[in-house]
């Protein structure tokens, strides 16, 4: 009988993932995980530094100044040193990431990798040339990434710049430098936002924090202010220079190159001696009153207060009072004078405009973020109410209702008004069970009793647990009442007490990695099998505000019932008496009374030259005969051997 082709494996055909190992499959993921989180760390200082760029670029501008002695434009030389190498630091970062995005892979920043890809790792380091090829064909990778690093301020800055103030060109200087700020810095404002989006749609949030949305809403209207600000700066000298300009055509022997200084950059150093031209320029009252002096003499409209602002020496002052105009402006709507020039007038359109959007924008989006902080916070205060009238009604005690207002508060603190349970509950089950995997794996490891076992039965566990949160005081378990559900401690402290005899109790305190109601364990393990529960030999009682994972009787019935020769193998059960409370209480006392039985042979023989020596349980103390009972007492719980039997 021959055999279809379609089902003979080739000698190179690779088995598929899917058929391979549990633990293999499951391992693989979670470093996948770790590697994402990474990439998600990249992408957010990535962010911050986009944002950087935005606020770098418009320093450009404050590198132009006047001298007042001199009535000369000029570039300040440090100041314009320090802008580019910030630029070049930016421009840096964006070459980085554009490197990571070609070599990386799945790496991107611009893709979303895709959980199956970290099966396999040649598969996935495969699947990084069509990732490359398809940001290389983008419109908003390669490309654009491209061409907002290219050094277009720097060369306006450092060549274009000296080149035309040597001409004299001191009006023209900033219309330069205005085209060329606006040609790359909205490209950049666009590449921003589409990594800001691409962003929210990979991760669904940005930095994971109510407070953090707000944040970045206000960076991007404080980046907004410093833009319009530096650009109302540059308007403004640019009106100053202007002034300047007419001033030197009209009086007699004076070139409009006396204009601009006869050093362009100045770096502060010893400057070359002035010509007469120049001399008798720097000279002229007339020209300093009505430019420099006060705003009243020239008409500088909506650029009024930058008459003072452009010969001043400190830099500080001269970035932070546009940066204050620009939130003035932006806040108020542009209540702003102007002149009859056309590009004054565009500006102030543009000004006033933008105002609308972005105060618009910024107050939707914080009124949208503090609803969202506000409104858990509204919930459970109108729950408190409606649990305040229900417990007046019913005439409660006032004990009751504190512990019920402490467990709410607590509960809601822990769980920040998030109730997990319901929101994971419509999800498939597939879903369901990976979530409850992820957020339960680490802490169910760190239980000694579950360190010995499979994967597959962690993952079960996993799935049947319940998160838990008793607060301070709250009684868990009594003496005696049937075990519900085993307890596994993952935050805070529980006491286990036990009555011995009397008035004499044992205890116990339980912390992270601890457990209680191992009598769950032995109930159902045991042959035959009985339905009623075990009672409890010992009472829990909440030390302090405690969070725990709950695993219910039916739930550890299944998973002991599958998985059984997991719970009766020898780790697990020395796992088990280390770590029970009540086995620990046994071999306390057990551990007491070999003590006192020691102590009491010793004393008898060196009395024995005294009197005759007489047998030792004739001589037992009242300790020992307590230590006797107590051991007899404490001997019936604790789990029987033939329990674990397979």
């Amino acid at each position: 009988m021959s055999t279809p082709e379609s089902l003979v494996p080739s000698p190179d055909a690779r088995v598929s993932p899917a058929c391979g190992d549990h633990r293999r499959r499951r391992r693989l993921p979670m470093a996948f995980l770790h590697h994402l989180n990474s990439i998600q760390e990249w992408n957010r200082v990535f962010l911050l530094v986009c944002a950087a760029g935005l606020v770098i670029d418009p320093l450009f501008f404050y590198s132009l100044s006047i001298s007042a002695g001199r009535l000369c434009l000029f570039v300040d030389g440090w100041f314009a040193v320090s802008v580019t190498v910030l630029r070049c630091m930016a421009d840096l970062v964006h070459l980085v990431n554009v490197y990571l995005q070609l070599a990386a892979g799945p790496s991107d920043a611009h893709y979303t990798p895709s959980p199956a890809s970290a099966v396999d790792g040649a598969e996935a380091r495969g699947s990084g040339a069509p990732r490359a090829r398809g940001y290389l064909r983008s419109k908003t990778g390669f490309l654009l990434d491209l061409f907002i690093v290219l050094p277009i301020p720097q060369i306006v800055l450092w060549i274009v710049t000296p080149a035309m103030l040597r001409r004299g060109m001191t009006t023209k200087v900033m219309t330069v430098f205005f085209i060329s700020f606006v040609f790359q810095y909205f490209p950049k404002i666009y590449h921003s936002v589409c990594f800001l989006r691409r962003l929210q749609s990979m991760l669904g949030y940005v930095f994971g924090t109510i407070w953090g949305g707000i944040a970045l809403n206000l960076i991007a209207y404080f980046v907004a202010s410093h833009a319009a600000g530096a650009c109302w700066y540059l308007l403004g000298i640019q009106r100053a220079a202007k002034c300047l300009t007419k001033q030197c055509v009209g009086t007699t022997g004076c070139r409009i190159e006396a204009a601009a200084c006869i050093d362009p950059i100045y770096f502060g150093d010893s400057v070359a001696s002035l010509n007469g031209e120049r001399r008798s320029w720097a000279k002229n009252l007339n020209a300093r009153a009505t430019c420099l002096d006060s705003s009243d003499q020239f008409d500088y409209g909506s650029y009024r207060w930058i008459v003072p602002l452009v010969t001043n020496s400190s830099r500080v002052e001269k970035v932070l009072f546009p940066i204050f105009w620009g939130l003035m402006t932006l806040s108020t709507f542009g209540t702003i004078e102007s002149t009859t020039e056309w590009l004054e007038i565009a500006f102030n359109i543009v000004i006033v405009t933008s105002a609308l959007l972005l105060v618009t924008t910024l107050i939707g989006n914080i009124k949208v973020f503090l609803h969202a902080t506000t409104s858990k916070k509204q919930a459970l205060h109108s729950k408190m109410r409606s649990l305040d009238r229900w417990m007046r009604r019913r005439n409660m005690p006032v004990e009751i209702r504190q512990r019920v207002r402490q467990y709410e508060r607590q509960r809601w603190a822990a769980m920040r008004g998030v109730d997990e349970l319901d929101m994971t509950r419509q999800l498939p089950d597939g879903m369901r069970r990976d979530i409850k995997y992820h957020l339960c794996l680490d802490l169910v490891r760190q239980v000694p009793l579950f360190q010995h076992m499979d994967e597959l039965v962690l993952e079960n566990i996993c799935d049947r647990v319940k998160s838990l949160i008793f607060p301070k005081g709250e009684i868990i378990t009594r003496e005696g009442d049937p075990v519900q559900r085993m307890l596994f401690v993952v935050r805070g402290h529980m006491q286990s007490s036990q009555r011995l005899r009397d008035r004499v109790r044992s205890h116990c305190m339980l912390g992270p990695g601890n457990f209680s109601g191992d009598e769950l364990l032995s109930w159902c393990l045991r042959r035959p099998f009985v339905d009623r529960l075990p009672p409890s030999t010992s009472t829990l009682v909440a030390v302090e505000s405690t969070e725990a994972f709950g695993l219910d009787a039916e739930d550890l019935k299944y998973v002991t019932q599958h998985f059984r020769h997991t719970f009766v193998s020898e780790r697990v059960r020395r796992s088990v008496r280390y770590y029970s409370p009540g086995w620990r209480t046994w071999a306390a006392v057990a551990i007491q009374l070999a003590w006192w039985q020691r102590k009491q042979r010793r004393t008898l023989t060196s009395l024995s030259f005294v009197r005759p020596r007489r047998p030792t349980s004739r001589s037992a103390s009242m300790e020992e005969e307590r230590l006797r009972l107590y051991t007899a007492l404490l001997t019936s719980p604790k789990p029987n051997q033939d329990d674990f039997a397979a």
